[in-house]
């Protein structure tokens, strides 16, 4: 799937541009920061996931090396969180693989922004190297406190709705940006976690509770590096950037670097 979407030439396209690519899989590699409870009203101790995947078909997943960095954003101040890693095997209806997790204490109220930097991943079919740099989002007590901000990574979306008070038949905007600047006419790739993650067990259920589109789901940044998509259906999604970082090599060869957001929604009731 990644093969496809790299190929493909794009100039520019109006913000609510829509496109399905066609491709024989309709899921990509998709890094994953995931815990289950987004919104807090009291000092909470989560478990969180990091698994890199192919969330809405529960397709394989990829054995993530050592992260680079793992690190939360509240009220502007840094919280480091590497040491919190603890590696584990993941399951997915095709095969297991390595990945992490962290427990991670929330006490105070606020917005925080969790980020992960992970090792680059060699995708053997391509001979290239993908990095997805990925950023999710809590918030504790319902204050907001500098969810639309920039986190200052080299390349990141900088959601334009709150990304954990979204509503399933609403839309969500964002702001791709690569070293600080917006990036037009660049692909961002959709993604649902279709199977919610069984977090005792470390593993997805046996079965999507839906059943993947047959091509790829993809809007495309407009001249200000801005995207929307209307989101059709409770739970997490992910957006994903492809190969706009700076950085396009990595220990000789090609490497794509992405940027990752993952925001919830939920149902109008």
């Amino acid at each position: 799937m990644h093969d496809t979407l790299r190929k493909l030439m794009v100039t520019a396209a109006p913000t609510m541009a829509f496109v399905a690519v066609a491709a024989s899989d309709a899921t990509a590699h998709f890094q994953m920061i995931y815990t289950p409870e987004v919104t807090l009203e009291e000092p909470s101790q989560l478990n969180f996931k990091l698994i890199f995947t192919h969330p809405f078909a529960n397709g394989h997943t990829m054995d993530m090396g050592a992260p680079e960095a793992f690190f939360a954003i509240h009220k502007g101040k840094r919280i480091d969180l590497k040491d919190r890693l603890k590696p584990l095997n993941w399951k997915g209806a095709e095969n297991e693989g390595k990945a992490y997790e962290a427990e991670i204490e929330i006490k105070r109220n606020g917005d925080y922004i969790f980020v992960l930097e992970p090792a680059p991943y060699y995708e053997e079919s391509e001979d290239i190297y993908i990095q997805q740099i990925t950023k999710s989002f809590l918030n504790k007590g319902g204050i907001p406190t500098g969810w639309n901000e920039p986190v200052g990574l080299i390349t990141e979306i900088v959601p334009l709705n709150k990304p954990y008070n979204v509503y399933a038949g609403s839309t969500f905007s964002g702001v791709l940006l690569s070293d600080g600047k917006p990036v037009a006419g660049a692909e961002i790739e959709i993604e649902y976690i279709a199977a919610p993650p069984d977090m005792q067990a470390n593993a997805f259920p046996p079965q999507s509770t839906v059943r993947p589109p047959a091509s790829a789901l993809v809007v495309i940044t407009d001249a200000n590096g801005t995207f929307t998509f209307g989101i059709p259906k409770a739970g997490f999604w992910g957006f994903a950037a492809l190969d706009v970082g700076p950085d396009n090599e990595h220990d000789g060869k090609k490497m794509s670097q992405d940027a990752v957001i993952w925001v919830h929604a939920t149902e109008l009731r």
